[in-house]
C-alpha cells in the first residue's frame, strides 16, 4: 500500500465552519486532484476512505463538508437543511467553491488538473461548479442528477459522468430524463449509467440510523460505480509518474 498523509482542514462556507478531510500521496511533487462531495447526511468516514483510496492511487483528494462538521443522522433534519440548499444554486456554488479554494491552495495540488466527484447533494454541488464555468477536468455525480438554471449547463467545460439506480424514487425516470435533456441541449460530453435494481444511495454502506425512504445499499453496483468513477478519472485526469 502506498504511504499517504491525511489531515483535517477547517474553512468557512455557507456561514459555517466546515471541516474537510485532505489526503495526499507520498512525495513532494504537484499531483492531479479530486474534490469529493458527500451525500446529504454530510461528510463521513465513507468519503474520507474514498479520499484516502484516491491518494493511494496518486491523487491529492479533498472530501468536503456540507454542514459545519455535523453528520445529520436524523432524516428530517437532513431534509430541512438539504432541500433549501438543493433549490439554491448560488449556495451550492459557494460551498463547492470554498472547498475548491482549499484544494487549490494545497502545494501538492496541480491547480490546472482537478476533477469533482460527488454523491447525492455533493454531486449536485459538483454539477453547479460546472454550470458556474469552473475549470474542471471531469465531473462525476452519483444519484445527484439535479438540473440547473436554464442555459447554464452550457458553461460546463469537461466530461460529465452520472450514475443512478434504476429503482431510485428520488432520482426518478422523469428527473433522469430532465438531466439528460439538459446535458444534451448544452452540448456537454455526458454519460449516464443506470444500475439495474439499485435504490438511492446504493453506493453507500448500510447505516445504523434511520434513512429516508428509497435508500438501500447494493454491494455489487457500489463496486461497479466506484470502478466507473476511477475510469472517468483515468480517462480525464490520468496520474503520471
Amino acid at each position: 500500500m502506498t504511504m499517504i498523509t491525511t489531515r483535517t482542514v477547517t474553512y468557512p462556507a455557507d456561514g459555517l465552519t466546515m471541516v474537510g478531510h485532505l489526503a495526499l500521496p507520498a512525495g513532494a511533487d504537484r499531483r492531479p486532484a479530486v474534490l469529493i462531495g458527500p451525500e446529504g447526511v454530510g461528510l463521513s468516514d465513507v468519503e474520507r476512505r474514498r479520499a484516502d483510496a484516491l491518494a493511494e492511487l496518486g491523487y491529492s483528494a479533498f472530501a468536503f463538508d456540507l454542514h459545519g462538521g455535523r453528520y445529520l443522522a436524523d432524516p428530517e433534519e437532513m431534509l430541512a437543511r438539504c432541500m433549501p440548499l438543493l433549490g439554491d444554486p448560488d449556495r451550492m456554488r459557494g460551498i463547492g467553491q470554498a472547498a475548491l479554494d482549499v484544494l487549490r491552495a494545497e502545494p501538492r495540488v496541480d491547480p490546472e488538473r482537478i476533477a469533482a466527484v460527488g454523491y447525492g447533494t455533493g454531486g449536485a454541488v459538483a454539477l453547479e461548479l460546472g454550470r458556474a464555468g469552473v475549470d474542471l477536468r471531469a465531473i462525476g455525480t452519483v444519484n445527484g442528477l439535479v438540473t440547473g438554471r436554464p442555459g447554464e449547463a452550457a458553461n460546463i467545460r469537461c466530461p460529465v459522468w452520472a450514475g443512478v439506480g434504476s429503482e431510485d424514487p428520488i432520482m426518478a425516470p422523469a428527473q433522469r430524463e430532465a438531466f439528460a435533456a439538459e446535458m444534451q441541449a448544452a452540448g456537454v460530453d455526458w454519460r449516464l449509467v443506470v444500475y439495474g435494481g439499485a435504490l438511492h444511495a446504493f453506493h453507500h454502506p448500510p447505516v445504523d440510523h434511520p434513512a429516508v425512504s428509497g435508500v438501500g445499499h447494493h454491494p455489487r453496483h457500489a463496486e461497479r460505480a466506484w470502478r466507473d468513477v476511477l475510469g472517468l478519472l483515468a480517462e480525464c485526469l490520468p496520474v503520471t509518474a
